[in-house]
């Protein structure tokens, strides 16, 4: 099973770049943040030509999540993360595909911090890790997918001097991504790329992506049933040189069968 995740920043203004790259790639399933489109706009007949089913929660403007499932529709299991009802951000959703627990997850900015957005980027992720915790409880394979808008490590920014301060990078969203993997989670891509300097995103301005000045905000983490079962990831780059391309790129990790062994890591 290939797994990824693709920050699109517009799903229809770029849905033929993602069309395309559904067809190169071929994922098996693809998490989507940055719908920037309400539910009723979501392109689900056009997944569908292309051999896709799927889950959505749209969001005017702004937000949105999606779990796509090639050859399946998912089986939607949770839609917005609990513990604050009054949260209307389209920020989560969760579906069953082909046996695997799959969250989908597009988490707070938090810029300016401090400040309230900073505020409620943290309480957002004090809820994700309640929820983690019941998902790694679970006696099933579990993956939760996504852009964290988190940097966890200074391998994984391009000058860690700049971003001290940045909500993205401060001690506190650091923490979090900490106290997940120490709790059982397991970041795929360093799993299998433990010293090497990965990006998944380059800002439109200037010239990050030129001089490859980014960021690795997006990614999977997976409960220990799927993690033994972790035999490659990678970073399809050549996605943000397209033209009118998001400024991520997707993220993806494939798997095989239960009890098989684990093959070497892929190049990025």
């Amino acid at each position: 099973m290939k797994i990824a995740t693709f920050n699109i920043n517009g799903v229809n203004g770029r849905l033929p770049l993602l069309l395309r790259w559904l067809a190169e790639a071929e994922p098996d399933v693809v998490c989507l943040q940055e719908l920037k489109a309400p539910q009723e706009r979501f392109p689900e007949s056009a997944f569908r030509e292309a051999g896709y089913g799927a889950v959505w929660q749209g969001q005017k403007s702004w937000n949105g999540v999606a779990i796509l499932a090639r050859g399946a529709d998912p089986v939607e299991t949770r839609r917005g993360l609990p513990g604050e009802p009054e949260d209307v951000q389209s920020r989560y959703i969760e579906a069953a595909v082909n046996g695997v627990l799959i969250g989908c997850l597009y988490a707070p900015n938090g810029n300016p911090a401090p400040g309230p957005k900073f505020d409620y980027k943290l309480r957002w992720f004090a809820r994700l890790k309640a929820h983690a915790a019941e998902l790694l409880a679970l006696d099933a394979p579990v993956a939760l997918v996504g852009d964290y808008n988190i940097i966890p490590t200074e391998l994984d920014v391009y000058k860690p001097e700049r971003w001290t301060d940045d909500a993205l990078f401060r001690r506190e969203a650091r923490v979090v991504f900490e106290e997940l993997t120490a709790s059982g989670w397991s970041d795929a891509l360093r799993t299998l790329h433990p010293e090497e300097r990965l990006y998944t995103f380059w800002d439109y301005f200037r010239n990050a992506w030129g001089r490859d000045a980014g960021l690795r905000l997006d990614h999977i983490l997976l409960n220990p049933t799927l993690a033994a079962r972790l035999r490659a990831a990678g970073v399809d780059r050549a996605v943000r040189a397209q033209e009118k391309a998001s400024d991520h790129a997707p993220a993806w990790v494939e798997l095989g069968r239960a009890g098989s062994r684990r093959s070497k890591a892929s190049k990025p």
